[in-house]
């Protein structure tokens, strides 16, 4: 069972928010609570169908209460140029950044360290911690133009249990948590806060993929889980190179004695 999310909704209106991996899962429903709150969400993912699915949503719920925008962007994570435009064109629009949820990833293949094919790691690499620096690195220049940027990375408890037969995807989580805590510590001193995000088991597909004898009303949905993004994202947000647990409802700090 998930703690309940702080049910405290930051005001999000007029602030930009860009979603990776927003055409399902997870970072679907991040794209949607984000938008409920008020914000305008740059939603990218490869799938168009999802994206237009949550065009549809986003816009229904601004017909209900007068919140939230969408701007699609159909984008595989792996085109680097293409992240490098990305940024380029949030300026030309809006000049900043205020929210960015680093979400799209993928599993890989469940399988002993030896027989994991090398284009397999590679690729989850690629997706999973090179264009998230990637992504960084196109917009941290727009989240200091932020009165209160808020930077999100997807996490996973993998990263730290290192579970057999999961290698390359807790050795990505690994590396992505310290990408994280690098850029906090070097914008400690900004406006900039900077955290991971660990949702525990969700119900989503990759999970399905991981544990295919799963029952999966076994662990929460996605729009559950999701919530919990509004505990990260909000200018009253203080905790920086941190890492947010769905599971326990805190934030659990890295920081070791000197």
């Amino acid at each position: 069972m998930t703690t309940a999310p702080d049910l405290r909704i930051p005001d999000l209106t007029g602030r930009i928010a860009l979603v990776t991996g927003a055409s399902r899962g997870i970072g679907y429903f991040m794209a949607r609570h984000l938008a409920a709150a008020g914000a305008h969400v740059v939603a990218v993912a490869r799938t168009v169908g999802g994206l237009e699915e949550l065009d549809d949503e986003i816009k229904a719920e601004r017909a209900r209460s007068g919140k939230g925008e969408v701007t699609l962007v159909p984008l595989d994570i792996t085109d680097m140029p293409g992240i490098d435009r990305l940024g380029g064109a949030i300026h030309d629009r809006w000049k900043k950044l205020d929210i960015l949820v680093a979400n799209a990833g993928m599993l890989g293949v469940v399988s002993p360290i030896g027989h994991v094919e090398a284009k397999t790691f590679d690729k989850v690499m690629t997706v999973n911690v090179t264009s998230t620096w990637r992504l960084i690195r196109s917009v941290d220049p727009l989240l200091r133009f932020s009165d209160a940027g808020r930077a999100v990375v997807v996490t996973s408890s993998i990263a730290h249990s290192a579970r057999a037969f999961f290698a390359p995807y807790a050795a990505s989580k690994a590396a992505v948590e310290a990408l994280a805590r690098s850029w906090a510590q070097e914008t400690e001193n900004l406006a900039l806060r900077v955290n991971a995000f660990d949702p525990g088991g969700t119900r989503t597909a990759m999970r399905a993929q991981a544990f295919p004898g799963e029952n999966p009303e076994a662990v929460p949905h996605p729009s559950e889980v999701a919530a919990h993004i509004m505990r990260l994202v909000g200018p009253e947000v203080t905790e920086t190179g941190k890492v947010y647990q769905v599971k326990t409802g805190r934030f659990r700090s890295y920081r070791l004695p000197d």
